[in-house]
């Protein structure tokens, strides 16, 4: 075995070193690598500039992808340079350089696969490190048994190999070949689901809420697809799935119902847009803006900042306030109360001018002053106006509103009364002495005097 892995190795070599077909060899394999140089340069300037207007998805992964063309363009240009040369010199050299060629090319393009599959917007994956040693281990491991001469051997041995797996009789070779083609084939139909879902999300003329359901669909029968091809490869009937599926079908009826209806609550509430994401709801007492829609729960963030997901089931059983509606304007009142002693009339008028010059205050319709009732302390007012894009928030705007009030019916000589009480002190002493008790009346700035004196 070692005279013959190193016959293969360096006999043709060694028989055409010192021959001028050697620097033959050299010269064409310099000028072939040269040239793929060239043409993998000019490729990469050409796929750059059109990513420079793609997501982070796309991007991430492309320095995988340079790094391919030109091992790959190179071995194009060496096998075409051996099928032309090989009519007319020995080209052991050129073959000896196809095999590293050929190795490290495919390498990056399933890195390349691999980033594009277990990545979302330039973050990466635990398993896509896993995925990448092993790819590695296993084209480096075939490249040294191609270069030695043995992988015959190898797979040889790998095919006498048989071991039983349950009714079914297998080799090490047919089970390895099995596996790489499941591997294969799911990171494919991942790869082109994330390319599907990329291009669907850039399209402008679909709804926001029909992109998400529409890519997790098709996300899925790419998958279903390379599940049912793969065991199509391998050699497994995929007609026996059928009875698996009906009992999968009881099980989850009876054990997964409530994952199930929250699947299903979350299709149903991307279909109808019911809510979409940036939507400001209220359920349960929860109240905070809609960031995410997945397909079991969605993610609502609060007032605090604090993110809660929230079973999709309960979206659609329970009472959920949307104030994120087509109707962006919210109607807001500001009261006040005035004084018995002032003018009523002048202080209707000057409530509308309170709101004039407030952002986001609608003139249309206007704002309007009301006299609501007759207080124990004073007349009790209120105006009512309309605000714009009332889901964002009102208290900035009726803090303005009231500002505008104070300083309004501070110009114009209008009080705005504070609460007065009536205290009545009943001294015993006093009544022992025949005198005759009486009401003291203290206003709120006379108790205040007495509470500070005490």
């Amino acid at each position: 075995m070692q005279n013959r892995i190193f016959s293969h190795l360096f006999g043709d070599l060694a028989r055409d070193f010192g021959q001028p077909v050697m620097l033959w060899q050299v010269g064409v394999l310099v000028a072939t690598l040269a040239l793929a140089w060239l043409l993998a340069r000019v490729l990469r300037r050409a796929l750059d500039l059109r990513r420079q207007t793609r997501y982070q998805t796309l991007r991430f992964g492309a320095e995988s992808l340079n790094r391919a063309f030109f091992p790959l363009i190179g071995a194009v240009l060496v096998w075409l340079a051996r099928a032309i040369a090989g009519q007319f010199i020995h080209t052991s050299l050129l073959d000896l350089a196809l095999v590293p060629l050929l190795g490290i090319g495919l390498i990056y393009i399933v890195f390349f696969f691999a980033r594009r599959v277990f990545s979302h917007d330039g973050e990466t994956h635990a398993w896509l490190f896993v995925v990448e040693k092993i790819v590695s281990l296993v084209v480096w491991v075939a490249m040294v048994l191609t270069v030695m001469g043995i992988q015959d051997d190898v797979i040889a041995w790998m095919a006498s190999v048989h071991f039983r797996v349950a009714n079914a009789h297998m080799t090490l070779l047919s089970l390895v070949t099995g596996l790489l083609w499941v591997c294969v084939t799911m990171i494919v139909a991942m790869w082109l689901g994330a390319a599907f879902e990329d291009r669907l999300m850039r399209a402008k003329t679909l709804d926001a809420n029909l992109k998400v359901v529409v890519a997790r669909v098709g996300r899925a029968a790419f998958v279903l697809a390379a599940v049912l091809i793969s065991l199509s490869l391998v050699g497994i009937d995929i007609t026996v799935l059928g009875v698996f599926g009906g009992a999968l079908g009881v099980g989850l009826g009876f054990g997964l119902q409530k994952i199930a209806s929250n699947y299903v609550s979350g299709f149903i509430i991307l279909i109808d847009r019911s809510l979409r994401i940036g939507d400001t709801i209220n359920v349960g007492g929860l109240q905070g803006m809609v960031t995410q829609i997945r397909t079991r729960y969605t993610v609502v963030r609060g007032l605090d900042g604090i993110e809660t997901l929230i079973p999709n089931e309960k979206l659609i059983t329970d009472v959920v306030q949307n104030q994120s509606s087509y109707l962006t304007r919210g109607y807001a009142k500001a009261a006040v109360q005035i004084a018995y002693t002032s003018d009523v009339e002048q202080a209707m008028a000057l409530l509308p001018q309170a709101a004039d010059g407030v952002p986001r205050v609608l003139a249309d319709p206007a704002p309007t002053p009301y006299l609501v009732s007759f207080g124990a302390d004073g007349i009790n007012l209120e105006l009512g106006f309309w605000i714009a894009d009332a889901a964002t928030g009102t208290s900035a705007v009726r803090s303005a509103v009231n500002r505008n009030i104070w300083q309004l019916f501070s110009a114009h000589g209008i009080s705005i009364p504070f609460a007065q009480r009536e205290v009545r002190i009943v001294g015993n002493v006093a009544n022992l002495a025949g005198a005759v008790p009486q009401a003291v009346t203290m206003t709120a700035a006379a108790a205040n005097q007495a509470d500070n004196a005490l």
